[in-house]
């Protein structure tokens, strides 16, 4: 041991010690700062103005009834986080704000933050006592579906459907490029939402035509949605209980944001279901935030794992192995998992 080594030691501190700080933990801990305000940021509707061109701090706490007190720190901290710019005191989008955070705008993925913050933000403060219970934290809290109570308010459920198109949206464009839909005619979206996959994959692969399936009051929003693409010739509706019902017949069939939703039983159903909907050499995709097989890495999928104990009676993200173990016992002859976008990944299975 060296002098000052020794040193350290009579003095009760540890060398190695200095090295370690406690930010990482504490910017961790207090991480809801940065988060709520970029969602009040959305609800305010701030980028939507920003996009068309910068605004000064009074035009924009005028625009959004902002109070003297909050509007400086409030929009400054929006640039410290990177998702506003300022020259001097004019304000303005991002790049990457401007593209996906313009409610003027198709790439917008702000309908899931818009729930987030309606939703999620004040249910998450039942974290703990998910913990303890393993029962969920939501509207379904008494005992309740969360689907049947979701799916009972016309608001929320508009807001949630608005929600899935934008989560969705950067893994989307993906399976569009990445998936060889060239050799298939026709695809199957099972739990559609407002159908932008089902828009995505037309807009790319001018050949595919598509079914979204889903529960009858998801008609509107769906029908509204592909008819403001002008693609409503291409894609339709098919109303029907996924649990209840066969699906209808495609060459591809796509369960985007769903197996996560519901317990093992459940998941190896739907699995069953895809199965028998496809004809020889057809396929089915699962895609959401697959976590790594050692369990380690792709934190938002382990997350989104504990938001299904929020949100679900039985509901857990998984693996790709476990998905494809899923897909062979279902009668898949053949599996593969890519990766799509940021925490997203793809499971193939083949028929």
């Amino acid at each position: 041991m060296t002098a000052v080594a020794q040193q350290a030691t009579v003095d009760g501190k540890d060398p190695g010690q200095a090295a370690i700080s406690p930010a990482p933990i504490l910017e961790l801990g207090l991480a809801f700062w940065g988060s709520k305000t970029l969602l009040s940021a959305i609800e305010l509707g701030l980028f939507t103005t920003l996009a068309g061109g910068p605004r000064t701090r009074d035009e924009l706490a005028a625009a959004h009834a902002l109070h003297p007190r909050s509007a400086h720190d409030f929009l400054d901290a929006l640039v410290a986080l990177g998702v506003l710019e300022r020259d001097g005191d004019a304000y303005a989008n991002t790049a990457a704000t401007n593209r996906y955070l313009d409610r003027g705008k198709p790439s917008y993925i702000g309908g899931m933050l818009e729930m987030a913050n309606a939703r999620l933000y004040p249910f998450w403060g039942g974290l703990t006592e998910a913990l303890h219970t393993g029962t969920p934290q939501n509207e379904a809290r008494e005992g309740g579906s969360f689907f049947d109570e979701l799916y009972a308010d016309p608001d929320r459920l508009r807001q949630f459907l608005h929600a899935m198109t934008g989560l969705s949206a950067g893994a989307s464009n993906a399976i569009a490029d990445r998936f060889p839909f060239e050799r298939y005619e026709t695809v199957l979206d099972v739990g559609c939402a407002e159908g932008g996959l089902l828009v995505t994959l037309a807009r790319t692969h001018p050949h595919l035509r598509g079914i979204g399936f889903d529960l009858p009051v998801a008609r509107g929003p769906f029908e509204e949605y592909v008819r403001s693409f002008g693609l409503d010739e291409r894609i339709v509706f098919a109303d029907g209980d996924f649990f209840a019902d066969p699906l209808p017949r495609a060459d591809v069939v796509t369960l985007g944001h769903i197996l996560h939703d519901w317990d093992l039983e459940q998941k190896r159903h739907l699995l069953t279901q895809a199965y028998d909907a496809l004809p020889e050499g057809g396929a089915v995709i699962v895609f959401e935030s697959i976590i790594d097989d050692d369990r380690r890495e792709n934190a938002f999928g382990l997350l989104m794992s504990l938001n299904m104990l929020i949100e679900t009676a039985g509901g857990f993200d998984y693996t790709g192995p476990d998905c494809e173990g899923w897909m062979r016992a279902a009668g898949f002859s053949e599996t593969y998992v890519q990766h799509l976008v940021g925490p997203d990944s793809m499971v193939v299975g083949i028929k």
